[in-house]
């Protein structure tokens, strides 16, 4: 396929590495997001308009099947389009666009919709979030915190005893990978990854007896074997217990999914709180990511980066994991954690965080741009949450899981129980990122490891 000669322009309005995918494989299908030009002269909806019209001219100029626009998704937007589309009408319709001055462009790029994935009994203590509950009461009572992963799952016991689950209207549990075109709500999570962080955000099981909660755990033997073991727990509590939780699924059971279902979902909350003029969602957590490569983005300024910062500036939390690429002294940060107004979370020890220091596998700063990340850490190895057994089907089960999508609820759920006792600070996220950074503790590793330590609640909430 040779380029014509606006090349230059074009080349300008399909993004790397979505160019170098069409110009090797026009006949295959893409994902895509199409971002819309904010200068275009009759608005972003006359934009978003004028790209379905110009799809439909591609779609009759190339040849086969030349894709669609998601319109459920897309209808969650202002600032984007999301769909499949062939390499050949991606060209086309660029070709079609960059054909008019600047201001008469509907497009100003057009990404790839790269792919997503997943990345407390005693983790409470070790950021003192049961001090902070005895002396303040800190439990997350009158906040809600949505969660962005491969769902919740709404059977589990221990998100029944202060109903985390029941949220009001206009709140929705919402799935944003189905094709379905119209909204779905749903509380299910087969993966179990979404669930695990979420019981340890929020949520609490008490029982005894038979009603005792089953915890699987790891132990290391006298010979050096780790072997999981079945033990009985009386109680197990998230950080925050009586939060609310909303889920909102953008990965699928097998913990993938695409940039464009998180972008949805976190366009879905800016709408719900009408743009920061109400807020009832107050915080978001993702421990979700993806690698990209520095050649393709300005580090920090991709869609996802962008589209948190701007939610950010609504009056809305967002806690992201930092990742799971460090090992090594590479900068590994990945997003959204590059995201500048992110609390962006290492994993450090669930209960020898000072011994231990930063876990190996959590991504270390600072950006590819030069910024300091990550922001804190918290505990992520062998987090003991909500899980599932099969041969206990009726029973409150706990798994252990470890990963920097574990530190993240840590620190969602104690933002959670900060804001719930110091209420001034709902709709200051910004300064609720430099109370927890300044509390934090410094256990003497590298800034680009520990970020400004970990986290520490009883501190945060003495300190104002």
């Amino acid at each position: 396929m040779n380029y014509s000669h606006d090349d230059a322009i074009i080349r300008s309005a399909i993004a790397e590495p979505l160019r170098s995918k069409v110009h090797a494989d026009a006949a295959a299908t893409y994902a895509v997001i199409f971002d819309l030009n904010i200068e275009y002269v009759d608005g972003r909806e006359a934009a978003a308009d004028r790209v379905r019209a110009l799809l439909e001219q591609a779609a009759r100029e190339s040849a086969g099947d030349s894709g669609a626009i998601h319109e459920r998704k897309s209808a969650q937007s202002r600032r984007y389009l999301y769909g499949r589309l062939s390499g050949s009408a991606i060209r086309r319709l660029a070709e079609l666009d960059a054909s008019r001055p600047r201001k008469q462009r509907a497009i100003h790029r057009i990404w790839l919709d790269f792919e997503v994935r997943s990345l407390l009994t005693r983790s409470r203590s070790t950021v003192k979030a049961d001090a902070a509950q005895r002396s303040f009461s800190a439990l997350g009572e009158g906040i809600v915190w949505a969660v962005l992963d491969t769902g919740i799952d709404g059977t589990h016991p221990h998100f029944a005893l202060h109903g985390n689950l029941l949220v009001d209207a206009p709140l929705r549990h919402m799935d944003f990978t189905a094709d379905s075109p119209a909204a779905v709500q749903t509380l299910g999570d087969s993966s179990g990854h979404g669930t695990h962080v979420a019981g340890i955000l929020a949520g609490e099981y008490e029982g005894e007896g038979d009603s005792a909660a089953l915890a699987m755990q790891r132990q290391r033997g006298d010979d050096g074997e780790v072997q999981h073991v079945r033990t009985e727990v009386r109680a197990v509590a998230g950080m925050a217990p009586r939060a609310k939780l909303l889920s909102l699924r953008v990965l699928d059971d097998s913990g993938l999914g695409v940039v464009s279902n998180v972008l949805a979902a976190l366009d879905y909350i800016e709408q719900v709180n009408d743009h920061g003029r109400r807020l009832l969602i107050h915080g978001v957590n993702l421990s979700v990511g993806y690698d990209f490569d520095p050649e393709w983005f300005a580090c920090g300024q991709t869609p996802l980066c962008a589209q948190v910062n701007r939610l950010v500036r609504t009056g809305v939390v967002v806690v992201a994991a930092a990742g799971n690429s460090g090992g090594g002294f590479t900068p590994s940060i990945t997003d959204p954690g590059n995201a500048d107004l992110a609390s962006t979370v290492g994993a450090t020890h669930a209960e020898m965080p000072h011994v231990y220091g930063v876990s190996y596998f959590s991504s270390k700063g600072p950006t590819g741009d030069g910024r300091a990340k990550p922001d804190l850490i918290a505990p992520g190895e062998n987090v003991l949450s909500c899980g599932r057994d099969e041969c206990s089907p009726a029973r409150a089960v706990y798994v252990e899981r470890s990963g920097t999508s574990m530190a993240a609820p840590h620190v969602s759920g104690a933002i959670a129980a900060f804001l719930s006792v110091r209420r001034e600070f709902i709709g200051q996220p910004e300064a609720v990122k430099r109370i927890f950074t300044s509390t934090a503790t410094d256990l003497g590793r590298e800034r680009h490891f520990q970020g400004h330590g970990l986290l520490d609640l009883m501190r945060a909430i003495q300190s104002v």
